[in-house]
């Protein structure tokens, strides 16, 4: 695991924002607060890997705060975004679970906080809570669900759709700043791994969408000034 610097003040499980949006929202405050006591929390600079393909969790990670992308390496070493992970959500479920190395790396796209559960804390809660243990099969399928969503986008969209789609996810789901430009900002080559391009053609179609008012380009900076017509492209 990479060196990570431990967080001075230990938040507690109860009190926490990924309670609400996760599986732990089924475990009881008894519950949480011995998480608390055995869990791990972590500051996560960005750019550092949480954990590599093939690469055994042994937990789960809890996001408090910040952005992961999950990548997976093709056979001739190009990096594809599979998914991105966010604040109030978990990390490793599917490897713990299924026993099994993990099937894509994660890394921070931002500093992050994170809490590590370890897997043999976390099984205790999946005998003693029902709700719980069905709480995280049904993030599991919500994670299958999407891969499905990917490969039917990668292979019935064109780039320019997934362009746009991406565009207007990034807006909606991780947010702008005051300026309007996207919270999150990613590299180029990011954006083109997220929608399955080159990097070039990637570079062209941002170029594209701005000579036609859609969006403003402004360094790595991309802000969304027509949602509408992005909309339009990403629903054709």
């Amino acid at each position: 695991m990479p060196q990570q610097q431990k967080l001075s003040a230990m938040s507690k499980c109860e009190q926490c924002i990924v309670r609400e949006f996760s599986a732990l929202k089924a475990l009881n405050k008894d519950e949480l607060i011995r998480m608390s006591e055995c869990k791990t929390a972590k500051t996560i600079k960005k750019g550092a890997v949480i954990f590599e393909e093939g690469q055994h969790v042994n937990g789960v990670f809890c996001i408090k705060d910040g952005v992961c992308k999950m990548t997976k390496l093709s056979p001739n070493g190009k990096e594809q975004i599979v998914k991105l992970v966010k604040k109030g959500e978990l990390l490793g479920q599917r490897s713990m679970i299924s026993d099994e190395p993990a099937n894509l790396s994660a890394v921070a796209l931002e500093d992050m906080q994170v809490c590590f559960v370890p897997k043999s804390d976390l099984i205790g809660f999946f005998n003693q809570n029902n709700k719980f243990s069905m709480n995280m099969m049904k993030s599991i399928c919500g994670d299958l669900k999407d891969a499905d969503d990917l490969m039917v986008d990668m292979a019935l969209k064109t780039v320019k759709e997934r362009l746009a789609h991406t565009l207007i996810y990034l807006a909606d789901t991780l947010g702008t700043n005051p300026d309007q430009t996207l919270k999150l900002q990613l590299s180029r080559e990011e954006l083109a791994s997220m929608i399955g391009t080159a990097t070039e053609s990637c570079i062209r179609l941002l170029s594209e969408f701005k000579k036609l008012g859609y969006i403003e380009l402004s360094g790595k900076n991309i802000s969304i000034s027509n949602k509408k017509a992005l909309q339009a492209v990403a629903n054709h």
